[in-house]
């Protein structure tokens, strides 16, 4: 006995060696396919989140992936490591500023330290559900089955956004094609190797013949899926067949959505006024679900942001811009600077009182431009502490919101602008100067028939205004105004000059990004308006239509309904004296000017207006601000969050030690040789899912021989237990609680080699 003992100790042991090998590599690897299916599968994100938060999501995953990949020793070190990674990207990358204050009580310090902390909102808490989500598949995803399942969920995720929206993702799909099965032949020789030890040292002596059938494989499968011809979709999806049994109408996006981008989608999205101005082009479907209204003593354009540089494909702040000194906490009826020299223009004082009609979110507060003072806010936070966190850029004349601050946009809030009145003769008297040369920049990708187009243009004209005013009515005689412009006729690189020579028809992001960049190659400065056309008076819901339009009324009407469909962008051109003045170069548009009293020829007021979509946003610098000491009404939530968080992160690192009592409490009455039997048949239906049946006719000897024939890293293991198992079941003698505890410890350890 004890010589055979001494033999099966070696034989044992190169079996039990490798086990943890496998376990390594294999989860190693899992981590880095992990990582670029999360990484292609946050792009179905576009449009919704900032900037930063793709940094930080983007830094979360390469940051956790290496320390999962590249790091040993225990795995709670890893976790504390990566959640302090993570906590760094947050502060260093979100609009989060430390401000804790030298003076003040201890109250006073703590609140403002609590209100510098909202601004890591919400981007703590999509990168802790990230990171989260990452620790849990790399710990669960181990089987076959289970990659399959989270392969299938991130590829459903990718097809069913780029099948209904304009978001492009064809090439995310393929990546995580590509990651998921590369992921299963992983799994595949990791169950390999534990099943076949000493088979998989040999095909190692071999690398060349085995590495090249898996990179075969791969890339025929690949390549099968990149180069085949398109078709469209053979069957259609129940979503859809639902939808239309209902007599409705679900939009598809299957297909050619342009080159690289979803911008250059025929449909890019509905009507409204969305975040990124960088990749303007494309279509929309009109929206007319409500913005706000707008109760104003004249009718005007709702002024939002400004862009001064043009990019070629877009519009985007400049340096100069993202640097703007800006008043932090106006006071209302404070007067709000303004960096401009209007010493020429007569002005007319319009007072607006604007009320948001839904929750969302926008980076300013709009008004007829330029706006002047503040009188009253409300939102879910005091007046107060709103306007300590607003910004007055006395330079681009935006009233920002604080980037990232968990602050709610006010309901409602009452504001005087001081618009200038139209002047013509004064205006063509004057000339363009006396403003930053930001404002004449153009990009290389401006061809020079551009250029040549503005020259010819303005070449009767004699004076800045005129020439401004030429352009204008070029544009809009020449050019058609359509939500959908046919893409195909797209040849040039340049969005303008595409547009001009190419297309020939857009809507009013097309025509105001012309404006621009034709008056500045005539040396005109010009900048790029959004915001919102005045909207309609007097709205009556069951007027709307989907198919077309609505017109606004001509008449000035006391409160304005502004709906996405009225997201609007226009161009603002300066004028010494007069500051800078409006033009409106889309077909069907006009601009509700204030006419001086003495100007005959002015231009007439406000036309018929077609409502449309204007492009997306920027978000805001974050501002300090100082409130009194409240618990703002999300605290609750963001504590019950976080607790949910701790408890999750908690059971994760525990979960061994939780599933141990759980087990103790089932068979807490169990006497030790019932325990025994309990832990076998635990074991069968584990071996079960790892490919070794017991048929129904088979002893439990009989089937554990048979696995010691498939298995022979588990023959010493599977016998040790088949002699304990039927002394505890068929023998007189009792077992021992110590034995049976043994026992439990044995079992854990197969089925771990299974």
């Amino acid at each position: 006995m004890l010589a055979a003992k001494a033999v099966a100790k070696p034989i044992d042991q190169p079996a039990q060696r490798p086990a943890a090998k496998p376990q390594s590599w294999f989860r190693r690897l899992g981590c880095l396919f992990i990582a670029i299916l999360f990484w292609n599968d946050i792009q179905v994100m576009q449009g919704f989140w900032w900037t930063e938060t793709y940094q930080i999501v983007y830094g979360t995953l390469i940051v956790t992936a290496l320390v999962e990949i590249a790091l040993p020793g225990k795995r709670t070190y890893r976790i504390l490591l990566e959640a302090a990674a993570v906590l760094a990207l947050n502060i260093v990358i979100s609009p989060f500023q430390w401000n804790w204050a030298e003076n003040g009580t201890l109250r006073e310090r703590i609140s403002g330290f609590w209100h510098d902390l909202t601004a890591l909102h919400p981007f703590i808490e999509i990168s802790a559900g990230i990171w989260l989500l990452f620790l849990l598949f790399a710990g669960w995803a181990s089987t076959r089955l289970r990659i399959i399942g989270v392969t299938a969920v991130c590829l459903m995720t990718l097809a069913v956004t780029d099948s209904f929206t304009p978001i492009y993702l064809w090439d995310n799909v393929a990546w995580s094609v590509f990651a998921g099965l590369a992921w299963l032949v992983a799994e595949h020789y990791s169950r390999f190797q534990r099943e076949h030890p000493r088979s998989w040292r040999e095909l190692f002596r071999y690398p060349a013949q085995f590495i090249l059938p898996i990179v075969l494989v791969l890339s025929l499968v690949m390549s099968s899926g990149l180069f085949v011809p398109e078709i469209g979709p053979v069957f259609r999806d129940p979503y859809t067949i639902w939808k239309e049994s209902r007599g409705e109408t679900v939009r598809s996006f299957v297909g050619d959505k342009g080159v690289g981008a979803a911008a250059e989608s025929a449909f890019s999205a509905q009507s409204g006024y969305s975040r990124d101005d960088t990749e303007l082009g494309g279509g929309f479907q009109f929206d007319y679900s409500p913005v706000m209204t707008v109760e104003s003593s004249a009718r005007s354009y709702w002024r939002g942001e400004t862009k001064a540089e043009y990019t070629g494909s877009g519009w985007e702040d400049n340096d100069a811009e993202r640097s703007e000194s800006k008043i932090v906490g106006p006071s209302t009826s404070s007067r709000l600077p303004l960096s401009e020299n209007r010493s020429k223009a007569k002005t007319a004082i319009v007072q607006q009182t604007i009320t948001m009609k839904g929750d969302d979110r926008y980076p300013v507060l709009f008004g007829a431009g330029p706006i002047t003072s503040i009188l009253a806010m409300t939102s879910g936070n005091s007046e107060r502490s709103v306007l300590d966190a607003l910004a007055w850029g006395p330079e681009s004349g935006e009233l920002r919101m604080p980037a990232g601050r968990a602050m709610n946009y006010p309901e409602t809030y009452t504001i005087v602008s001081e618009v200038t009145e139209l002047d013509e003769g004064g205006l063509r008297s004057t000339h363009t100067g006396g403003v930053s040369a930001a404002y004449l920049q153009l990009p290389a990708t401006v061809p020079q028939r551009v250029k040549d187009l503005a020259d010819q243009i303005t070449q009767d004209m004699s004076n800045d205004y005129d020439k401004a005013k030429a352009i204008e009515a070029y544009l809009r005689t020449n050019y058609s105004y359509t939500n959908t412009p046919d893409l195909k006729r797209k040849n040039s690189s340049d969005f303008v000059d595409s547009f001009l020579f190419e297309i020939k028809e857009g809507y009013c992001d097309y025509f105001s990004s012309a404006m621009a960049v034709l008056a500045r190659a005539e040396g005109i400065p010009a900048r790029w308006v959004k915001g919102y056309a005045p909207g309609v008076s007097g709205l009556n819901p069951s007027d709307l239509s989907d198919t077309a339009p609505l017109r606004n009324e001509a008449a000035v009407s006391t409160l304005y309904s502004v709906r996405n469909a009225d997201a609007h962008s226009w161009v603002e051109i300066y004028f010494d004296g007069y500051g800078w003045i409006p033009f409106e170069a889309t077909a069907g548009f006009s601009f509700p000017y204030t006419i001086a009293a003495d100007e005959t020829g002015a231009a007439t007021p406000q036309n018929e207006q077609e409502p449309e979509q204007n492009q997306e946003n920027e978000k805001a610098s974050a501002p300090q601000e100082n409130a009194a000491f409240t618990i703002p009404s999300y605290v609750p939530v963001l504590a019950l969050s976080l607790l949910a968080v701790t408890v999750l992160t908690l059971a994760i690192l525990r979960r061994k030690a939780i599933a141990d009592a759980w087990t103790r409490y089932r068979v807490r009455t169990f006497t030790a040789d019932e325990r025994i039997v309990w832990e076998t048949e635990k074991l069968v239906r584990k071996a079960r899912r790892r490919g070794l049946s017991k048929a129904e006719h088979e002893t439990l000897r009989e089937a554990m021989v048979r696995w010691s024939g498939q298995r022979d890293s588990l023959q010493s293991d599977l016998s040790r237990l088949l002699t304990v198992f039927e002394k505890a079941k068929y023998s007189g003698v009792q077992t021992t609680p110590e034995e049976a505890q043994r026992y439990s410890e044995q079992v854990k350890t197969v089925i771990e080699k299974l």
